[in-house]
């Protein structure tokens, strides 16, 4: 079998986050609702503009018409896959963002400024760190964020695998901050969360797993769920 890390348990709450992306996009005001009610605790939504990722999905106006579909108490954590982080705060603020996450990758050293500048707009400040990029890289920026995201497929596109060779990352986070909370996204579902569970991630990105037709996706947000509280929280069943 293959090596797990695991994680010293901790008391971060474990949240579940479908990733809209891989939903039936002609109809997603239905299908956030239907996810929330089958259980979700936020929506991920991936927004790429065609030049920090080779994909282009959606931007502002779509937030706003979800927004309003959803209604105001839905979390919507706003995965900025952008060259320009700096420029579309308050953009993603007016439209109804929640959480504004942003790439280090895309910064150019400007991540302290960016940071100030989405918890300046209210919103909650993630960070992201693509597969290859390490953890010491968002060091002058982690006392300022109140999540940190570690991709778990290469940023742009939906239906990748999962990399379990990122795991350490997430583990080596969750030793040095027990308290902060950590995404993945990428490639979760039933069948691997127990990596990202064990190493220490707390808040679970899913996308084709919960949105694949016929699938449970109340059932399918459980088993993430229960993985996590075990693994992570050390809860028994």
């Amino acid at each position: 079998a293959e090596e797990r890390p695991q994680c010293a348990h901790h008391g971060c709450c474990c949240k579940i986050g479908p990733s809209m992306l891989a939903s039936d996009l002609a109809a997603m005001g239905a299908e956030a609702k239907a996810v929330l009610a089958a259980g979700a605790d936020y929506l991920h939504l991936d927004i790429m503009d065609g030049h920090f990722v080779p994909n282009i999905s959606w931007g502002p106006p779509v937030v706003e018409s979800l927004r309003k579909s959803v209604g105001e108490d839905a979390f919507f954590d706003c995965h900025m896959m952008v060259s320009e982080p700096l420029r579309w705060v308050e953009p993603m603020k007016a439209s109804g963002g929640t959480q504004y996450t942003f790439h280090i990758e895309a910064c150019d050293g400007k991540e302290t400024e960016v940071a100030k500048a989405v918890a300046d707009a209210g919103m909650k400040v993630g960070v992201a760190l693509k597969p290859g990029t390490p953890v010491s890289a968002i060091a002058s920026v982690i006392s300022l964020v109140d999540m940190v995201l570690v991709m778990t497929v290469e940023p742009g596109f939906g239906g990748q695998k999962f990399m379990p060779n990122v795991m350490p990352k997430v583990l080596q986070l969750r030793t040095d901050y027990p308290n902060l909370d950590i995404e993945v996204d990428g490639g979760l579902g039933p069948t691997t969360v127990d990596f990202a569970a064990k190493a220490g991630a707390n808040m679970i990105v899913a996308g084709s797993s919960v949105f694949k037709p016929g699938s449970d996706r109340a059932e399918t947000i459980r088993t993430m769920r229960r993985s996590v509280e075990e693994h992570g929280n050390g809860k028994t069943a």
